[in-house]
C-alpha cells in the first residue's frame, strides 16, 4: 500500500532542517530565500500537513546550505511523493485529525511493538468489537460514519498478510484486556479466538502480560506503540523510530534518543515477563470458553 505523503514529508523537513542546522544558516534567511513566512518554514521543517513542499525551493534551500548532490537528488525524489494521498484520505472526517498522522506512519513501517493495558489494538479487533468501542467513545457518531471506521480497521489489517520481511509486529497485551467484556461475552469470545488464529501469521508475535507479575512496569509505562521504518524507496534517507502514545483527546509522537532509549529498555523488560506464544495461546482460548 501507498504510504501517502507522511513520511516522505517528514524526511524532507528533517533532512533539510539538519542541513540547515550543519551549516549554520539562520531560519530567517532560510524563509526569506523561498518567500515564506517563519511559521512556514517551521512547518516545513517538522514535516506538518498543509504547507506545498516544491521542487525549486527544496533545490534552493539545498544550494543555500552547501548539501551534496547525492542528498539535493534524494530530496528532490522526494517531493513527488509528498503530493500522493494515503487511502485513508478517502474516508475524510472519519479520521481524527491526530490520527491521520499515525496512519500514515504506519503503512511506511517495517516493525511495530505495542503495548496495550485495556483495548485491544486495533490491528487484532473484529468488526464487533470495534463497533463496541467506538459506540462507547462516540454514542452519537452516525452509524455510516461508524461503519467508515471499521472499514478503515479492515484495511489497516490488511499489513498482517504483508511478507514478513516487510511488515512484522510484535503485541504485548496485558490480561485486563482479554478480561475486559467489550461488547458483551460472545463478542469477546469471537474477539479471542479471531486473536489465537492470528498467532499462526509469520507477521505477527502476541505475548500476553499476566496478571501475576510482580513489576507493575506496564502501568507506568501505558499503552504505546514503537515504529520502525526501511530505508525510503530510492534514497540513502531513513525516517528515526518513534513512539506513538494516544490519548482520549490527541496524541503524543515521542523520537528524542532518550525517550526510544527508555521505550525501548521497558520492551526488554516487557519480553522478560510476558507468557510465551504458546502460553498466550492458551490462555486466550481458555479466556474465550469463559465467555462462551
Amino acid at each position: 500500500m501507498a504510504a501517502g505523503s507522511t513520511v516522505p514529508r517528514r524526511l524532507i523537513g528533517r533532512t533539510l532542517k539538519q542541513l540547515r542546522e550543519q551549516a549554520g544558516i539562520p531560519a530567517v534567511r532560510a524563509y526569506k530565500l523561498i518567500d515564506v513566512s517563519a511559521q512556514t518554514l517551521w512547518r516545513i521543517e517538522t514535516g506538518q500537513p498543509g504547507p506545498k513542499i516544491r521542487e525549486i525551493d527544496v533545490n534552493a534551500l539545498c544550494r543555500l546550505y552547501g548539501a551534496d548532490e547525492d542528498i539535493v537528488a534524494a530530496l528532490i525524489g522526494l517531493v513527488a511523493e509528498t503530493k500522493s494521498p494515503g487511502w485513508w484520505h478517502n474516508y475524510g472526517a472519519a479520521v481524527p485529525s491526530h490520527f491521520d498522522l499515525y496512519l500514515g506512519m504506519e503503512e511506511s513501517a517495517r516493525k511495530l511493538t505495542t503495548l496495550h493495558l485495556n483495548l485491544l489494538p486495533g490491528l487484532l479487533q473484529t468488526p464487533g468489537y470495534r463497533r463496541a468501542v467506538i459506540w462507547a467513545a462516540y454514542p452519537s457518531m452516525a452509524t455510516v460514519e461508524v461503519e467508515q471506521r471499521i472499514e478503515i480497521s479492515a484495511k489497516r489489517q490488511q499489513r498482517l498478510s504483508e511478507d514478513p520481511a516487510d511488515f512484522s509486529v510484535t503485541m504485548y497485551v496485558c490480561e485486563s484486556a482479554l478480561r475486559w467484556a467489550i461488547g458483551g461475552p460472545a463478542v469477546m469470545a469471537e474477539q479471542l479466538r479471531h486473536i489465537a488464529d492470528l498467532m499462526g501469521l509469520p507477521t505477527v508475535s502476541i505475548r500476553v502480560v499476566p496478571m501475576g507479575i510482580a513489576t507493575p512496569l506496564p502501568l507506568i509505562v501505558g499503552t504505546f506503540t514503537l515504529m520502525e521504518f526501511p530505508m525510503f524507496a530510492n534514497s540513502r534517507l531513513t525516517e528515526p523510530p518513534l513512539v506513538y502514545v494516544e490519548g482520549y483527546t490527541g496524541a503524543l509522537y515521542l523520537d528524542k534518543p532518550g525517550e526510544m532509549e527508555q521505550y525501548r529498555a521497558a520492551c526488554k523488560i516487557l519480553r522478560a515477563t510476558a507468557l510465551s506464544e504458546p502460553e498466550t495461546r492458551r490462555l486466550v482460548l481458555s479466556i474465550a470458553e469463559e465467555f462462551e
